[in-house]
């Protein structure tokens, strides 16, 4: 992570980012400024006890692409692998959330993520389960939670969930493969979302950090350079 003075001062943050944007060819600046703009928290993604690293790293690929920008781990039992070869580097331009330091992880997965004022909506057949085409994308921000390949999710997201969402299914088989299921899910909620009336942007704030992180990732001697910022700005 970056210096927090950055975090605290949104003047001194934009600066630096134009320092580092000297550095860089303005193509790439210009991609990454288009890209932000699509950027959304509107639609986060909870992975559950995956541990496939194909169907992992097909899922934050997926989420990149679709413009999704969190997505969170939730490591019960199984601990998350990427496997390169299927995330083309996907990974680096999300923000990964890991929960892993408790005997339940998914509670407290859910609790954030609750006072961050997302719906938890569990993605499995239930009684009281809505059509992926019927779902209601204006009601307030998703939390979309798909589970482990062999069980799907657990009882603690089931028993605590506010809404059931699944896939309208023609054939003998029973679920799709998990990353199949998140490409379907996510595609139709984004597709809605763009197309609904709202905001869904990041705030100017989040854009910026999101920026400044992206940059840290792609410059070179980022030390070396913020180093010599804080020296030229008599910064300690």
């Amino acid at each position: 992570m970056f210096n927090k003075i950055f975090l605290e001062d949104p003047r001194l943050r934009r600066q630096f980012i134009l320092f580092l944007s000297d550095f860089i060819y303005d193509r790439r600046i210009a991609q990454l400024q288009k890209v932000i703009e699509c950027r959304t928290r509107y639609i986060t993604v909870v992975l559950e006890d995956i541990f496939q690293s194909q169907n992992a790293s097909a899922v934050l690929r997926t989420s990149d692409c679709l413009g999704i920008q969190d997505v969170h781990i939730i490591e019960n039992k199984n601990a998350f692998n990427v496997n390169p070869k299927v995330v083309l580097g996907s990974s680096k331009w999300l923000t990964l959330k890991k929960y892993n330091g408790s005997t339940n992880n998914s509670e407290k997965a859910i609790s954030n993520l609750r006072k961050e004022g997302y719906r938890i909506v569990a993605t499995s057949p239930h009684t009281n389960q809505v059509n992926l085409d019927q779902f209601d994308i204006n009601k307030g921000k998703v939390a979309v939670f798909f589970g482990t390949e062999q069980t799907g999710l657990s009882d603690v997201v089931l028993n605590n969930a506010d809404e059931y969402l699944s896939i309208p299914m023609f054939g003998f088989t029973e679920s799709y493969n998990i990353s199949v299921s998140a490409a379907i899910v996510l595609y139709n909620l984004v597709g809605k979302l763009r197309e609904s009336g709202v905001n869904y942007n990041l705030s100017n704030d989040e854009s910026e950090i999101l920026m400044l992180s992206w940059l840290k990732g792609i410059s070179k001697n980022y030390s070396m350079m913020e180093k010599r910022f804080f020296q030229e700005n008599k910064l300690k």
